[in-house]
C-alpha cells in the first residue's frame, strides 16, 4: 500500500496548492467573496484525498510491507484466497435506484428524497442481513 499512499499524498500537496491559487484567482468574480462552487469542490476533493491518504498510509504501516511493495517480492508471496465475494444479490440495483431516487428529489421535490431514503434504508437492511435469510442463510 505503499505505492497507493504516495499517490494520494501527492494528490494531497497538488490540491493543497491548487485550491488556495483558485480561491485567489477567483476573489471578487462574484462579489467580495470567492467562487463559491470551485471552492467547495477543491476543498473536497483535497479532504478526501486526505482521508484516503490517511486510510492507505494506516493501514500499510499496520499490514507491513506486502510483495508488491518489497524489491525482492515474489509472484508466488501472492498466491491464496483474495477474499470472500458473496454469490448474485438484488441489493446493489435496490441501492442503485434509492440513490438516483435521492438524488432526482433534489430536481422535482424533497418528498422524493425521502422515498429514496426509505428504499436505501431497505438497501442497507438487505446488504446487513443478506446472509440471514433466504438461500444463501447460515
Amino acid at each position: 500500500m505503499k505505492t497507493e499512499a504516495k499517490l494520494f499524498l501527492f494528490m494531497v500537496v497538488f490540491f493543497t496548492i491548487v485550491t488556495p491559487i483558485y480561491v485567489f484567482m477567483t476573489w471578487g468574480d462574484h462579489g467580495n467573496y470567492p467562487e463559491p462552487i470551485g471552492t467547495t469542490v477543491l476543498i473536497l476533493t483535497l479532504l478526501f484525498c486526505a482521508m484516503i491518504w490517511g486510510l492507505l498510509a494506516l493501514t500499510g504501516r499496520s499490514t507491513g510491507p506486502r510483495p508488491e511493495d518489497r524489491k525482492d517480492g515474489e509472484i508466488i508471496e501472492g498466491a491464496g484466497a483474495l477474499g470472500f465475494f458473496p454469490p448474485t444479490s438484488i441489493i446493489p440495483f435496490w441501492s442503485t435506484i434509492a440513490i438516483a431516487i435521492m438524488l432526482l428529489g433534489a430536481v422535482f421535490g424533497w418528498w422524493l428524497t425521502l422515498l429514496g431514503a426509505g428504499l436505501g434504508i431497505y438497501a442497507a437492511l438487505g446488504w446487513a442481513y443478506e446472509y440471514y435469510v433466504g438461500d444463501y442463510q447460515h
